[in-house]
């Protein structure tokens, strides 16, 4: 696709049934959004389907915020820091809230069932995966998803179900009140996911990311190995029975005619679903190799999109892509947030897409069309042999970006630092802003294939319709290394560094290098790291400040500097923002105001995963799994701490 509308696959006109719809939301405007608005629970990734990662709990204000104390803190034990030979953790889980009990999965693949008040186990659940890293250097979970039956069959088992994937490409069913296999779905409990992965399977299908669950269907994606191979799996979607397994529908990103020549444009993130529209929107990557095109130069209109499927077949209502021929792995990563804004006049049903590249999309949930204008931008012509850089990119007029066009310029701390080297590496670089081509010269990329922003998205409070996102500013070299030469220098232990990816199947290799000196430095100016918030009924863009704070060898760094952020961002009716996602090994409350800090806490590792809140027996809550994620800290944990006012005397 390259105009400014998008891939449209089903006829789009309002009919009496939209316009009922649209009635109803302008009566409602000021009601809660969704059935999960209006209970108190955590039942999603996202807190709920919509992705909205809100709350309408408002025990915990901002005036009374700093009064939070420690509820509950357990430790799973299912953790590595990978000196023993067992592959490093990566722990991104959301807790659930749902049944009245905490759900929460762990990198070692095991589910437990905890007491909402006082976090002592319930039971236990063991998938007793492998602790292999098949498909990349760690062991990953982002938690698990919950189902049940609309109407229960009384007596029988698994009319809640809990489940949760491994890096083995199995997905496992159980129990939600007993923690037992559901014998009905798949094997005994186990759908062996990678049975359907019969094209290219260099891999398997692993399944950091729980399924998004919509009525009684599961709607799965999968995460594979990025920079290593041309022709890999291509990018499948797969709608599934929630109680049998059985396969409902798939949905291939990739053209069947280029299974040959490319692969993944697969979906690693979390979805949204609009229930009522019987619609889910899934956020797809970029397709195989990330940096270098030249081998899938046809057009492939669903890489690195935002795409709309209908629920119950797979097929595609709408699509709209983010990136034409995407050179620089910036996937499609984070679920797009779905919310009814005011805008000339009408309440309208909007999506907000946000990604590594810091644009922020706002279009029609319902037709796909932008609500602001989307330009095609020219940007630069590649110079690598074979490769054709598209000519334009679809750039959103409104809201303004989160990032600016450039980096920021060198450090002059780290550049005296090294002795120059900052400077003379960037002199050195083609570096002709956001989206210029990957070259053999080296490229600057701004930002990096860490963004912007990353998987965890943002919040919008669906009463203000404030949109808040947390994101990084990272500048990042990469370098297209001719075959022969790549080869070379493997073979010769010359010049490669821990950042040569092989990108088998095309004319060249890959340096991927984050900007630093030798000392470790960054070489680009801070901030590193920032929270914004926009107004969406505007697209005004309300406050941006930096977040996070550097911690190094028992000095603090300027608090102006902010981190590199990895994880999402809560909002509550308390006007508070919950978050972890900093470098710093801290959680923190925000001002939903003006993004101002309004309590912290210690703990083990970086928070890189969702927070969830929660109301029970009167009482609010808000728990963080803290794990860590190589990207940000060596810091590993397996601690999961829950936090609430002081009881009233």
């Amino acid at each position: 696709m390259r105009g400014r509308r998008p891939v449209f696959t089903r006829k789009t006109q309002r009919t009496v049934v939209a316009l009922a719809s649209a009635t109803i939301a302008l009566a409602s405007a000021s009601a809660p959004l969704s059935a999960d608005e209006a209970n108190p629970t955590w039942s999603t990734f996202n807190g709920n389907l919509m992705a909205q990662k809100y709350s309408p709990l408002d025990q915990i204000t901002a005036e009374n915020v700093s009064q939070l104390e420690v509820a509950w803190r357990i430790n799973t034990g299912d953790v590595s820091d990978g000196s023993d030979g067992t592959p490093a953790t990566v722990w991104s889980g959301t807790p659930l809230f749902v049944n009245d009990t905490i759900y929460i999965g762990t990198p070692f693949y095991r589910v437990f069932a905890l007491e909402p008040d006082t976090g002592q186990t319930k039971w236990v659940y063991d998938t007793k995966a492998t602790r292999v890293a098949t498909v990349q250097g760690e062991l990953k979970n982002r938690g698990v998803a919950y189902w049940e039956a609309q109407t229960p069959a009384a007596g029988q088992p698994c009319q809640k179900i809990v489940y949760i994937g491994t890096m083995q490409a199995t997905l496992h069913a159980v129990d939600a009140d007993t923690g037992v296999p559901c014998s009905g779905f798949g094997d005994n409990g186990i759908l062996f996911v990678n049975k359907w992965n019969t094209t290219n399977a260099i891999w398997p299908l692993a399944l950091f990311q729980p399924p998004t669950v919509v009525n009684d269907t599961l709607v799965l994606g999968w995460a594979g190995n990025d920079w290593q191979d041309a022709v890999t799996p291509p990018g499948s979607i797969f709608g599934i029975d929630a109680q049998t397994g059985d396969l409902k529908w798939t949905f291939e990103a990739i053209p069947k005619e280029l299974f040959t020549k490319t692969g993944t444009a697969n979906v690693w993130a979390s979805m949204s679903a609009d229930v009522e529209r019987n619609i889910v929107y899934a956020p797809i990557a970029s397709p195989s190799p990330n940096f270098y095109g030249g081998n899938r130069l046809e057009p492939i209109p669903y890489a690195t999109s935002v795409t709309a499927l209908d629920v119950d077949t797979g097929s595609v209502v709408w699509s709209y892509q983010l990136i034409h021929h995407d050179l620089w792995d910036y996937d499609t990563n984070s679920a797009p947030t779905l919310v009814d804004i005011q805008h000339n006049g009408e309440t309208v049903p909007a999506l907000v897409q946000v990604g590594k590249q810091g644009l922020v999309y706002v279009l029609n949930r319902e037709t796909g069309e932008p609500i602001w204008p989307i330009e095609e931008r020219p940007f630069p012509a590649s110079d690598a042999e074979g490769e054709k850089a598209s000519p334009t990119q679809p750039f959103p007029t409104t809201p303004e970006p989160l990032l600016p066009e450039k980096w920021s310029g060198v450090f002059d701390i780290a550049d005296i630092a090294s002795f120059g080297y900052c400077s003379r590496t960037a002199d050195g670089l083609r570096d002709e802003g956001r989206f210029t081509p990957p070259s053999t010269q080296g490229t600057m990329q701004w930002p990096s294939t860490g963004g912007g922003v990353e998987w965890g998205g943002g919040a919008v409070d669906p009463t203000t319709r404030t949109y808040v996102v947390n994101y990084s500013l990272t500048a990042q070299i990469n370098k297209l290394i001719p075959r022969a030469e790549y080869n070379e220098d493997l073979e010769n232990k010359k010049n490669a560094t821990t950042g040569y990816k092989p990108m088998r199947g095309v004319p060249y290799g890959l340096d991927l290098q984050m900007f630093l000196n030798p000392l470790g430095m960054p070489c680009w100016k801070p901030p590193y790291g920032k929270i914004s918030a926009y107004n969406l009924d505007t697209g005004e863009r309300l406050w941006d400040v930096p977040f996070g704070q550097i911690r190094r060898d028992g000095f603090e760094m300027p608090s102006d500097w902010g981190t590199i952020t990895i994880g999402g961002p809560v909002i509550t009716a308390g006007g508070v923002i919950f978050i972890g996602a900093s470098m710093d090994d801290r959680v923190r409350a925000l001002d939903v105001k003006d993004g101002k800090e309004l309590w912290r806490a210690d703990v083990s590792a970086p928070a890189v995963a969702i927070p969830a809140t929660y109301m029970h027996e009167g009482t609010q809550y808000v728990v963080f799994a803290v794990g860590g994620n190589s990207i940000l800290s060596p810091s590993v944990s397996d601690e999961l701490v829950a936090y609430r006012l002081p009881p009233a005397n």
